[in-house]
């Protein structure tokens, strides 16, 4: 590993550290495209750099997640409640998305996808005041709404709490709730990717050095040593941020991504 290489890899963890404790997203959307551009650098690099980056994305995500989580349990910001259904749905949704996504057009879906995050972002911004008391959503729509946002996550390498937050904020759960609840849905989601993506590469030619399956465990450490530290940070931050303001640098990042997804 370069010392350049070292660098971009400690970078690309401290932001999206921050980015998983602030808004309880996995970081996926930072990491993925970073990790694909680096490996592309390297000598050894092959045709799997982009399986690559999305594996050690997620062995990545594994570690920064769960500080984020329990940044956000101790201050009382995640709803386990909430969580068993929701995350029970992610990963079942996950596991369709990754078994019939050969089937579905993936330029449609990704613009689909980013009109929604478009919608949503806007309306955060354009609607932000404190929203009607609704009732927490029940086990059912928790269950069927994990599945739909789990089947996303995997067909568009997006972390789930980018769905997860505005869903519950529409349903009346207060904003840093949402994030701390989103905030570990992705560690299961990552948890079974990261195996997965380790047994399907188990025999395969092509890969960089010191990898175990798709996963690059060097980068993998170097980003996990930053981004871990910068996700409690950010959920410390995300706790002292008025509501008002995070909900308004969230919705920011959805209409970001948004137009990343739309431009491709």
């Amino acid at each position: 590993m370069t010392l350049l290489a070292l660098i971009a890899y400690l970078a690309t963890g401290a932001l999206a550290g921050l980015l998983a404790g602030l808004f309880g997203v996995g970081g996926g959307a930072i990491i993925v495209p970073a990790l694909i551009a680096l490996f592309a650098t390297l000598p050894s690099a092959g045709d799997w750099a982009p399986q690559q980056a999305v594996a050690t994305s997620l062995a990545t995500i594994v570690a920064t997640g769960s500080v984020s989580a329990y940044s956000h349990h101790r201050r009382g910001a995640v709803d386990w409640d909430l969580l068993r259904w929701l995350g029970g749905g992610l990963l079942l949704g996950a596991g369709l998305g990754a078994l019939f996504g050969a089937w579905i057009p993936p330029l449609w879906l990704q613009r689909l996808f980013a009109g929604f995050l478009l919608y949503a972002g806007l309306r955060m911004l354009l609607r932000p005041g404190v929203p009607r008391q609704r009732p927490p959503p029940g086990s059912a729509r928790l269950l069927g709404a994990g599945v739909g946002f789990g089947a996303l996550s995997a067909l568009l390498g997006v972390g789930g709490g980018i769905l997860v937050v505005p869903f519950l904020a529409r349903h009346g759960i207060a904003m840093r709730r949402a994030v701390g609840t989103a905030s570990a849905c992705g560690v299961p989601i990552a948890s079974a990717g990261t195996l997965g993506f380790v047994i399907a590469g188990w025999q395969q030619s092509g890969l960089l050095a010191h990898s175990l399956g798709f996963v690059h465990w060097p980068a993998a450490l170097a980003i996990a040593s930053t981004s871990m530290p910068c996700a409690h940070f950010g959920a410390r931050l995300a706790h002292h941020l008025p509501t008002a303001t995070l909900k308004r640098l969230f919705a920011g990042l959805l209409i970001l991504v948004g137009l990343g997804l739309l431009r491709g």
